[in-house]
């Protein structure tokens, strides 16, 4: 059995101020590309499908021409399940005349688990789609009081998969959750408010894999069999250093498994760079990755101006600046002080220390406060 495997569009994604559906649409060119070479025998699309709950129409029409273009070009079944970020009901539109043209769609947890059998040479393979596991959800559709948070919540579905499992049938399952042990970004929204969202493998024993979306770094657990594909393009300056890519799974029919990572390569890179203001000014004019889109984290000591503007006419799509800390040197502001308590010297020199990174000297301390002097004496002046 060949799967294809990815997860985590996030269509109609805005990202610092830029609208990213035509870099979206460049990577999904090459997943399109990818399900025509590959030729899968499922392609599992594992949850965050878009990046909100109504999403703009722009990444309607991109998911539109994906879709209609796997399914009529390549002729894989598609399996799709709905994510934390993606409304069920927009999702699941039309999914029980869609599952004619073997697009099936899970958009909500159903009381009955949703199965998809396929067949390779060696027999049935059964797949079973769980969307994200909404704790109000599951209780709401499933008719049960036990799920209240994602651990008891995902119990109370895989139960019912147990249950309906055919025994010695290699099984797959399709969801959207955060592995306990596994490694997130910080462009991932929490599955949970206020509660436990992380969830342990042991869940899933006994499944011969677990195919699952979320989390947007590659990663696997149990020797592969739990595993993310990752996010379609990089949602994040944290995520500057990862490669994204699909995840081609090969089954056996002794259940093995084997995973081959199959490069997205975007149309511009996220990346960070990093130097003095001087340094990262005199670029390489020619430099085909300047047009990426960058973070500058600056090494200078001392302020500078209009940073964002002049280094914006080297780097058309820089998107955020950050000044890096310089070792040995700690700001002085602290959130809980009160500052009424404090002098406006005391102050003046937390805020230059903390843009600066190094600290006052004694003669820079002597000049400020001479002007304070100055204008506390205008202001006696004034009042008498």
């Amino acid at each position: 059995m060949r799967l294809l495997h990815t997860a985590d569009w996030h269509l109609g994604r805005i990202f610092h101020g830029i609208h990213l559906t035509d870099d979206q649409a460049h990577l999904l060119e090459q997943f399109i590309q990818m399900a025509r070479d590959t030729k899968p025998d499922a392609i599992l699309i594992t949850g965050d499908i878009y990046d909100r709950a109504v999403p703009p129409p722009e990444a309607v029409r991109l998911l539109d021409e994906t879709l209609t273009r796997l399914c009529l070009d390549v002729g894989s079944p598609i399996i799709i399940i709905a994510g934390n970020h993606d409304s069920p009901e927009r999702l699941g539109f039309g999914s029980r005349i869609m599952a004619e043209r073997k697009l099936f769609i899970a958009g909500y947890p159903v009381h009955d688990p949703m199965r998809v059998q396929l067949q390779d040479k060696w027999g049935p393979v059964d797949l079973f789609p769980i969307p994200y596991a909404e704790p109000a959800l599951v209780r709401e559709r499933l008719k049960t009081n036990e799920a209240i948070d994602q651990a008891s919540s995902l119990k109370a579905i895989m139960d019912r998969i147990r249950m309906a499992r055919c025994a010695g049938t290699r099984t797959i399952l399709l969801g959207h959750a955060f592995i306990q042990g596994c490694q997130a970004s910080d462009s991932e929204r929490p599955l949970s408010v206020g509660g436990a969202e992380a969830v342990e493998t042991s869940l899933f024993d006994g499944f011969d894999l677990v195919a699952l979306g979320h989390l947007h770094r590659s990663q696997s657990v149990n020797g592969g069999r739990i595993q993310y594909a990752g996010s379609l393009m990089k949602y994040s300056f944290g995520e500057a250093d990862l490669g994204k890519s699909a995840s081609l799974v090969e089954m056996d029919g002794a259940s093995g498994i084997a995973i081959q990572k199959l490069p997205l390569v975007p149309r511009r890179d996220l990346r960070i760079i990093e130097g003095t203001f001087a340094e990262l000014l005199c670029s390489d004019p020619d430099d085909p990755k300047r047009e990426d889109y960058l973070m500058a984290r600056l090494l200078d000591r001392d302020p500078v101006f209009d940073v964002m503007g002049r280094l914006q006419a080297v780097y058309p799509n820089l998107l955020h600046i950050e000044r890096a800390q310089i070792p040995g040197v700690e700001g002085r502001i602290d959130a809980h002080a009160d500052f009424r308590k404090r002098t406006e010297v005391d102050l003046f020199s937390s805020f230059v220390q903390d843009i600066t990174q190094k600290e006052w000297d004694e003669d820079q301390r002597l000049r400020f406060e001479a002007v304070v002097s100055e204008l506390r004496r205008e202001d006696r002046e004034a009042i008498a």
